[in-house]
């Protein structure tokens, strides 16, 4: 059976575009970052994006001549969310001593960029195939290699077409501590966990509580599971396969709504995955919500498609005020 993509609609600085299709999560490794190595190499700016046999990178990129951009205001809150890093970097970059400083100077940087589209051309670089390298000579996308984190660092691209039929390829960099690559937790996970663990005020239960709804266990897993006995997409009800999602990060949460059982949903590990990187979310009337950088090819075969009624979704008044939160700061628009 063939692939049908789902066309979907994004809003960009008051322009509408189709949504034809999307490549996601290509990782920024240390060979194309400019600043903030962990190695040695000088890196040439290649970015790998696929194998040339699989007919969907031909598909996606054409002939290579389409019109990028990158928007202004991303690479804004793409720093802001990598200011911890910064601040209290965990991988062991060459230049880990300078980053603070760097930062603020990056930050005045992208500013100027603020509500503006970067366009920029791309390039097939000379390297035999069948593996895919593009690169640029554009100094948005220089910028974006002097901003990256090496592995935790990754851009997607939306494939766009304008009111007037034009192809575009939006570029938008993202940070996931979460990686694969790498297992330790984001600077402000860390940074909690520290000051529940120093925190002489709180009693030793209640930090074993606090610590524990970090990965969806102990108390609040139980109450979560009272209020939510199964995944409202699957109808799954086997605790083993249960995941107790929070909605409003625990790392964002105040010690109340961490262990909060309103501040969460038990999803099976797919959803949860999708909800916790913020591939899709709800609105206040069930409906699903999701991200256009989740690829057509894949909203298919996962089955979700936007305004999808999800019946058994458990709603009320608070955890409403929770997903105002994950639809502002998590959910991918």
């Amino acid at each position: 059976m063939s692939e049908e993509f789902i066309s979907s609609k994004i809003n960009i600085l008051d322009e509408s575009y189709e949504v034809l299709d999307a490549l996601e999560n290509i990782t920024l490794a240390d060979s194309i970052i400019k600043d903030n190595k962990i190695g040695s190499g000088h890196g040439e700016g290649k970015l790998y994006v696929g194998n040339v046999t699989k007919q969907h990178i031909k598909d996606f990129f054409g002939d290579f001549q389409g019109e990028c951009f990158f928007v202004g205001n991303d690479f804004i809150k793409y720093l802001q969310n990598a200011k911890d890093e910064y601040y209290n970097p965990q991988q062991p970059y060459v230049n880990k001593n300078e980053m603070r400083e760097n930062f603020s100077n990056l930050e005045s940087e992208a500013s100027k960029y603020k509500n503006a589209i970067l366009n920029f051309k791309i390039f097939c670089s000379e390297v035999q195939p069948p593996r895919i390298y593009i690169n640029s000579n554009s100094e948005y996308y220089l910028f974006m290699r002097r901003i990256g984190l090496p592995n935790i660092s990754y851009v997607s691209i939306l494939k766009l077409k304008s009111k007037t039929g034009k192809i575009y390829y939006y570029y938008k960099m993202f940070l996931d501590y979460k990686s694969d690559i790498l297992k330790y937790n984001s600077p402000i996970e860390i940074s909690e966990l520290k000051n529940i663990e120093d925190n002489t005020e709180i009693k030793a239960k209640e930090k074993e509580r606090l610590i524990k709804a970090r990965i969806g266990q102990g108390m609040y897993r139980e109450k979560l599971l009272e209020d939510c006995m199964y995944c409202p997409f699957t109808m799954v009800n086997d605790e083993r396969l249960l995941i107790a999602s929070h909605i409003k990060p625990w790392a964002k949460s105040n010690d109340k709504e961490k262990v909060d059982c309103k501040n969460g949903f038990i999803l099976t590990p797919t959803y949860d995955k999708l909800f916790d990187q913020g591939f899709i979310s709800f609105s206040d009337d069930k409906r699903l919500i999701v991200s256009p950088w989740l690829s057509p090819m894949n909203q298919k075969r996962l089955g979700i498609y936007q305004d999808k009624f999800i019946d058994k979704l458990p709603l009320d008044n608070k955890r409403i005020i929770y997903l105002a939160y994950h639809r502002i700061e998590v959910y991918k628009n």
